[in-house]
């Protein structure tokens, strides 16, 4: 039998995470024992909104994740495979929810493997999350109250979402402009 070098196996699992939800989390949690490093990056995605800026994403999921010694937490804008291969990321890992979404992230996944050797892992969403958006939850958010989104968030993420309606009279701010340049 042939002894081959340990090479560190380490995934990337991009997203806006505008909020992050449980449904992320359950995805992370269920990557980190498949990869040597787990690297979570915000990226910026300047065709949608956002409620939090990138650098208090990234602080909220660094403090979702502590308990876990193989994840990092990073921020990046451009191409995720990009992103990737400047993290010499052996994986992207993706959630998938429903047949949309496979529908949408196997074309990815293709193109992806095309223009570079980085495979895609998909991990199929926990039963209790497969109606979850980070964009739903902002229409719920926006609309009434965010102590119902209890079982969909984070505490944290509950709290947070409530002092930024308390900071803009009640409503969230939905064009915050995240330039990087925090």
């Amino acid at each position: 039998m042939t002894d081959y070098p340990h090479h560190p196996k380490t995934a990337l699992f991009p997203g806006t995470f505008d909020p992050i939800t449980s449904g992320h989390l359950d995805i992370i949690r269920r990557a980190c024992p498949l990869f040597d490093r787990l690297i979570v990056a915000v990226a910026r995605n300047p065709a949608k909104k956002s409620i939090f800026p990138s650098v208090e994403r990234v602080a909220i999921i660094e403090e979702l994740v502590s308990d876990l010694p193989n994840v990092e937490v990073d921020r990046f804008e451009g191409l995720t495979i990009d992103y990737a291969k400047s993290i010499k990321a052996n994986a992207i890992v993706r959630g998938l929810r429903n047949v949309t979404d496979l529908n949408f992230e196997f074309q990815l996944a293709l193109t992806n493997r095309a223009l570079t050797s980085i495979e895609t892992v998909f991990i199929m969403t926990g039963e209790h999350y497969a109606f979850t958006s980070s964009t739903l939850i902002k229409q719920i958010a926006a609309g009434g109250e965010i102590d119902r989104l209890h079982q969909l968030l984070p505490h944290i993420v509950i709290e947070k979402l409530k002092q930024k309606k308390r900071e803009n009279g009640g409503n969230l701010p939905w064009a915050h402009v995240d330039h990087f340049k925090e």
